[in-house]
């Protein structure tokens, strides 16, 4: 094993995700810089910590995959989530880092919406962190597969080894550096992610020709994979783009906005993440379609291939690159899988922490037993996540895009909403919450008009917090006042700015 440069590149990139967790460690003093980075991520640390959080090893496996199959109609998903993530940048952003500096300076989303309505019988608290440990701890095991299942293919390993091996780096640094190690290591991984995700497609157009010969070979091959709605209805459609209303609701992306150094790096990060995000999906994207090219050509090359289509970007790297090259730009899968994993489980750790143990077992706990109980929650939650990932058959992949709309409908409408309506109420936010939750669960089962269950869930969401809000008694003046505080900064700092 340790004669192969693939396998030598993956130990040292684990290396220096592990030193990056020790480096964190010195800079982590207390509860707040575990679970926050003490407010401290400068611009470029969110963007890229807010990208790389948000894309997993589907970026470049599951995406790339499909396009090889399906041609550029695959794409629609693509431009959806690009369309969120923007929106999600102007809209939630710079409002929930200085809102929830405001409330009592929050340090998790239950903690927000607590202090937001100030729900003194903690409904919300306890109903928004159960939600997030349910859908998180079934999102951790899909990434502990997902680091498996990579390790199993690159080295061989049974599957039993592999699922430890590839949980076990991304436990050590998320324990020890807590959110500034994660939110460090996303920076070197959103990086390598879209260092690969550039350099791998120009490779497959120069071994082709050129961009006009590969594209040409594509169309020989099948001139619908070159067409947007090949295989596609306008419902089809609208499911793939209403995977961009999930951003409003993911509490591992949200969290990113609430750790920012002050509003005034925003603008800055959000023009940094999209710019990440479209680079990377583009490229991922054109590994697929590129690659379809590449295999008609090589045809000896395309048994890894046929046999599963998701490995196209791990051949290709392979193919085309010498083993230390490939085995970089292997390691951007491991970077995907682990950036994801990680943020998931240090939100789960900080929900269990602050949401259940510091809310009703120690309210007086200090700083240090405060770290060291989110530590322990990070192992707690990681043993759960392997647990239900021992199985190597697994299903919990599919469940992604599951939990990504329960996110999505039970969160977002809650999150936009408390932001930017003060006639908003704790009732409202409650229901709009379990409406867009419930909505996920039955849709999803019936699977009714081929619809994904996050565009329902978003839209009814919504309209449960408009209705009950102005059904229930307006909110305490204490309540408005915060809200029209938080609406004098953002305007006088935008003045100024201008």
């Amino acid at each position: 094993m340790f004669s192969n440069p693939t396998a030598l590149t993956f130990v040292g990139y684990l290396i220096l995700m592990v030193g990056v967790g020790f480096y964190a460690y010195y800079y982590t003093k207390n509860y707040s810089d575990y679970i926050l980075g003490g407010r401290s991520l400068g611009g470029l640390v969110t963007a890229l910590s807010v990208g790389a959080s948000d894309m997993s090893g589907w970026l470049l496996m599951g995406l790339p995959g499909a396009v090889l199959l399906h041609g550029i109609s695959e794409s629609w998903l693509a431009i959806g989530l690009v369309m969120g993530s923007y929106v999600n940048w102007h809209v939630t952003a710079a409002r929930l880092r200085l809102y929830t500096e405001k409330t009592h300076n929050a340090l998790t989303l239950p903690d927000y919406l607590t202090h937001r309505f100030e729900d003194k019988q903690k409904l919300l608290r306890i109903v928004s962190a159960a939600v997030i440990l349910i859908f998180f701890t079934i999102y951790c095991a899909s990434g502990v597969v997902a680091g498996a299942r990579l390790f199993e293919n690159t080295f061989d390993m049974p599957y039993d080894t592999a699922l430890y091996v590839g949980a076990v780096a991304t436990i050590i640094y998320v324990f020890i550096g807590g959110f500034l190690a994660v939110s460090w290591t996303d920076t070197i991984q959103a990086s390598l992610m879209c260092i690969a995700l550039v350099v791998t497609p120009i490779a497959v157009m120069t071994d082709l020709g050129g961009f006009t010969d590969t594209v040409n070979r594509v169309e020989a091959i099948d001139p619908a994979m070159l067409n947007m709605m090949t295989g596609q209805t306008v419902v089809g459609v609208a499911s793939l783009l209403a995977w961009g209303l999930g951003y409003f609701g993911q509490p591992h992306i949200l969290v990113r906005f609430m750790a920012a150094k002050s509003t005034a790096v925003i603008p800055g990060a959000r023009r940094m993440s999209v710019l990440w995000m479209i680079f990377c999906l583009a490229g991922a994207v054109c590994v697929g379609f590129f690659g379809s090219a590449y295999f008609a050509e090589h045809v000896s090359d395309a048994v890894l291939v046929k046999e599963n289509h998701e490995r196209v970007f791990i051949v290709l790297a392979s193919l085309l690159f010498n083993p230390w090259i490939a085995g970089v730009l292997m390691s951007a899968i491991l970077a995907a899988v682990m950036s994801t994993l990680s943020c998931q489980l240090l939100v789960c750790s900080s929900t269990l922490t602050e949401d259940f143990y510091r809310s009703f077992i120690r309210p007086n706990a200090g700083q240090k037993e405060l770290v060291w109980v989110s530590r322990l929650m990070v192992l707690a939650i990681s043993v759960v996540a392997v647990w239900i990932a021992r199985d190597p058959n697994s299903l919990v992949l599919s469940l992604v895009s599951y939990a990504w709309a329960g996110f999505g409908a039970a969160f977002g409408p809650v999150i936009v909403m408390s932001l930017w309506w003060r006639r908003m109420t704790r009732n409202g936010a409650l229901a709009g919450m379990t409406v867009g939750a419930v909505t996920v669960l039955v849709w999803n089962h019936f699977a009714w008009f081929g619809l994904y269950e996050i565009l329902p869930g978003f839209v009814f969401g919504l309209i449960a917090i408009v209705v009950v809000s102005l059904l229930d008694k307006e909110p305490a003046e204490t309540i408005g006042r915060v809200f029209d505080d938080v609406e004098t900064t953002l305007k006088t700092g935008a003045a100024r700015s201008a």
